[in-house]
């Protein structure tokens, strides 16, 4: 059995240790602390840590979340019963129809909703084998007018121009540099795709053609500039863990081993490689609102959080980044998304966390939506069409309360 010292103040140490059975209640500073013989889940740690100040205990200080008044249970969002345990990585809404939706992840998972997410059903691509669907890791949708396409590894392209009552499997090129790993809707017949080394390409005849919109790929760059002092250019592995856009056609790439991180502008050449300014690794990095005016978020490792003003030039060898009021516990923060409707940002991470500012970014506070769901939350995203999601591992899923 598993022994906890619960805490009934801003003051305690959370801990738990074997030993013989015994129930001990003493006060430290006015402040009572209970051993209880119970299991400990992982939503009962974070609760008691979000309640938690800093005590020292036989050597031992650790980091909070959030102070007691901070933690009161969230009415913002409701888990959705999927029916599956794959990972879901992506979501989008037809922007012609609100209520109707698509979202994709691993094992070949392809789920329908025409109700704005309350009910999921799955589904499948018509023009594939179902036994060979579930090989597939489908990383990227969107969905304008009708229009949809879905993007996957191994390497696989899929449109539709009738919203998903069929589907056409678009040829790429087995000398594509990288595998495909980013794809933005932009009207008919038209989209652009990214890779894993940077390469962007454009189409307008429903990926019939495409067109090189970077005369270089990422390895190309750093092999130039590499004496320019790009700290960790030379440990390079070839590609980067993501690639995001805003609403101008800027890119925000991060590498593979979060040492560095570069930009892409529209009639660029190359992409533009960026030190990161701090020793801490870049867990993952944005646009501040999807444009690229309002400036740059990162997260870094050991969850701290940081940003740029607005405005900041994106082409400056190393922009200064200020660093955002945000306790984690050491949670690393995978992902940041704006709710301009309601003046609010969401962030969530490791552990299953959450976390949300009602100042535009400038100061976060513990959220525990997700304190009863196992594992991490990798997305959150509010899109134009559809409201507000939060994807996680295990096929979780959650959907923002409407007002």
């Amino acid at each position: 059995m598993r022994r906890v010292l619960l805490a009934t103040s801003t003051v305690a140490l959370v801990t738990a240790f074997t030993g013989p059975h015994a129930t001990l209640k003493r006060s430290l500073n006015r402040n009572v602390l209970q051993m209880v013989d119970e299991p400990v889940s992982e939503a009962t740690r974070r609760q008691f840590v979000g309640t938690a100040g800093v005590l020292g205990v036989s050597g031992w200080v650790g980091p909070t979340i959030e102070s007691a008044q901070a933690a009161q249970k969230s009415t913002s969002w409701s888990q959705v019963e999927t029916g599956i345990e794959q990972t879901i990585f992506d979501i989008a809404f037809d922007t012609a129809d609100k209520s109707h939706g698509f979202a994709v992840g691993s094992k070949g998972t392809f789920l329908e909703t025409k109700n704005g997410g309350v009910t999921w059903a799955p589904r499948s691509f018509l023009n594939l084998d179902p036994e060979d669907e579930i090989n597939y890791r489908f990383e990227g949708v969107e969905f304008k007018d009708g229009e949809s396409w879905i993007l996957g590894k191994p390497a696989i392209l899929l449109h539709t121009t009738d919203a998903g009552k069929s589907w056409e499997r678009v040829p790429l090129s087995p000398k594509l540099p990288g595998e495909p790993n980013g794809i933005v809707a932009l009207g008919p017949n038209s989209a652009e795709m990214t890779t894993s080394t940077g390469a962007i390409y454009s189409t307008t005849n429903s990926g019939r053609n495409w067109k090189a919109l970077v005369k270089e790929t990422i390895d190309a760059t750093l092999n130039r500039v590499s004496s320019s002092g790009v700290s960790g250019a030379s440990y390079f592995t070839g590609s980067v863990n993501s690639i995001v856009r805003d609403e101008t056609g800027a890119y925000l790439a991060v590498s593979s081993r979060g040492n560095f991180y570069l930009t892409w502008t529209p009639g660029d050449d190359f992409w533009i490689p960026h030190n990161r300014g701090t020793p801490r690794r870049i867990q993952a990095m944005g646009f501040i609102d999807g444009k690229r005016e309002n400036g740059l978020w990162m997260s870094l490792n050991g969850g701290l959080l940081q940003s740029t003003a607005a405005g900041v030039d994106l082409n400056a060898d190393q922009p200064e980044f200020n660093s955002i009021p945000i306790k984690t516990g050491g949670y690393g923060i995978i992902d940041l998304a704006w709710n301009s409707a309601r003046n609010e940002v969401w962030a969530v991470g490791g552990g299953g966390t959450m976390y949300v500012s009602r100042d535009g970014g400038k100061s976060f506070k513990f959220d525990n939506a997700a304190d009863n769901i196992p594992g991490n939350l990798y997305r959150v995203l509010f899109d134009k069409a559809g409201g507000g999601f939060v994807l996680g591992s295990d096929g979780v899923l959650l959907r923002e309360a409407k007002a």
